[in-house]
């Protein structure tokens, strides 16, 4: 039918408005499904010439919200650059507790006293952690061990090792709030950054522990949350072609980030036909 072949026709990168609580691969399964239901076509039995190609350019926690870049047909092949490029955040941390995922989500190992910790020293702490840091990923992450991701072994009890620090990208990072135990960030990384892990390492370095209670990603690549990301009753064939118009005027002004000269293997744009 026509939905069809206008829903197979379509080729590049948009952006959707991910929600709290599922993974980010759920949120591309359930984007996939409603596009080929509204086309008409069915996803049983042998309809491989039917494929429809899609896939997401960088994993976001299942508690994070925010823009999540999705690529269609020819436009899978462009995420492997969204990967590499800037993405903002806003994040709300809490002072005085350390949890085994770095965020709300998980089991409260440590708390410690936060009293102490004044505006003006979260202020300073920040200057440490802005440039070209050193960073360890979390344990609870979409990086792989033999084919496995790391979160799927620790859920399995699996003892985990800490993956080696490595280096990463912080362009800019900011204390837009303040109200102990809580504390709210903007950051805008590069590749392969992990947010999470830095609010774990903003608490000891204030001599107490902290973990992220709220995840944004307000912008990556050119997408931005309030321009951009597609609302969930907008995931429709219309709508995501009038997306995809204007979305490639929006990357062909975007200008190119430098690359750390170290790659992060394990950090792959996820493509599900």
């Amino acid at each position: 039918g026509r939905a069809a072949d206008k829903l197979f026709s379509l080729s590049g990168l948009f952006a959707v408005r991910k929600p709290k609580g599922p993974t980010s691969a759920a949120v591309l399964n359930l984007l996939k499904e409603r596009l080929l239901a509204e086309a008409g076509v069915q996803t049983n039995g042998n309809k491989r010439n039917q494929v429809l190609k899609i896939g997401h350019g960088g994993t976001l926690d299942s508690a994070a919200t925010g823009v999540l870049v999705v690529g269609i047909g020819k436009g899978t092949k462009m995420l492997g650059t969204m990967l590499a490029g800037s993405k903002k955040y806003t994040a709300i941390g809490m002072l005085g507790k350390a949890t085994d995922t770095l965020d709300a989500t998980g089991k409260v190992t440590e708390e410690k006293p936060y009293d102490q910790v004044t505006k003006g020293d979260l202020e300073n702490v920040l200057q440490k952690f802005t440039g070209d840091i050193m960073q360890v990923p979390p344990l609870y992450s979409a990086l792989k061990k033999d084919g496995e991701r790391l979160s799927t072994l620790m859920k399995r009890g699996e003892a985990v090792e800490a993956k080696p620090a490595r280096p990463v990208r912080v362009y800019s990072l900011s204390l837009q709030q303040f109200q102990p135990p809580l504390f709210t960030l903007d950051v805008e990384c590069g590749g392969g950054f992990y947010v999470r892990s830095l609010v774990n390492d903003i608490g000891k370095e204030l001599s107490t522990c902290a973990t992220v209670q709220e995840l944004t990603r307000t912008k990556q690549g050119p997408f931005t949350l309030e321009e951009h990301a597609l609302q969930e009753d907008k995931w429709t064939i219309d709508e995501i072609a009038r997306s995809l118009e204007h979305c490639t005027a929006l990357l062909l002004g975007e200008p190119a980030r430098k690359k750390l000269k170290t790659e992060h293997p394990g950090e792959t744009a996820v493509i599900c036909e």
